[in-house]
């Protein structure tokens, strides 16, 4: 089973409120952008381009690292569920992977918390970021998994579940996050193999 990383296993809050304290710029209105170009269908880096218009993301991140203000992910990012699920998928033999689009240094401190997982890694490490079926392929593949036997865990209809499913794997729809609810009732949510609101109902799909 593999999982995607942001609002799917940790919350996005942090990383925002972040973005926001580096650039100057009050916390609420840009989640407030970044709810609007969720809506609209747009990639989420496009709130920071609408506060500051042909914005060099990449190099903005290493001037934060560099200042003292880079990536931080810890235990208090995680969401409830996902150490109890994690645990008792792991009791009932399934594999655990966490992958999804993230910087490598993300991946660094995934590691660090020690989460009971086979296996993370992120886009910047694989080299390839959704929804490009080649991260679905790499990520098998670094899993030595094939993909009618991988469920898929995301919560972004587009990003998560219609490209895991072009790459042959199945896939789960969570109901968690901007994305997850309000692409909740889309067509290619419907898709999803699995709808879930929680981690801990995939306990249940492996038992049935």
């Amino acid at each position: 089973m593999v999982f995607d990383v942001g609002e799917t296993i940790t919350r996005d809050d942090r990383y925002w409120a972040a973005w926001a304290d580096w650039l100057s710029f009050p916390r609420h209105t840009l989640s407030a952008l970044v709810g609007a170009v969720v809506a609209r269908g747009d990639d989420n880096a496009e709130a920071l381009r609408l506060i500051r218009p042909g914005i060099d993301i990449p190099a903005e991140y290493a001037a934060r690292e560099a200042a003292g203000h880079g990536e931080s992910l810890d235990e208090s990012d995680l969401y409830e569920d996902v150490r109890p699920a994690f645990t008792m998928l792991r009791d009932h033999g399934v594999r655990i992977i966490v992958a999804g689009n993230q910087t490598a240094r993300a991946g660094e401190l995934l590691r660090g918390i020690d989460l009971p997982a086979d296996l993370i890694t992120t886009s910047e490490e694989l080299g390839v970021a959704k929804p490009s079926p080649d991260f679905f392929r790499r990520v098998l593949a670094a899993a030595a998994a094939e993909p009618e036997t991988t469920l898929y865990v995301g919560d972004h209809p587009a990003h998560d579940i219609t490209p895991a499913q072009a790459a042959g794997l199945r896939a789960a729809h969570l109901r968690r996050g901007p994305w997850g609810h309000l692409w909740a009732h889309s067509a290619q949510a419907d898709v999803a193999d699995y709808r879930i609101d929680s981690l801990l109902d995939l306990v249940g799909v492996v038992s049935a």
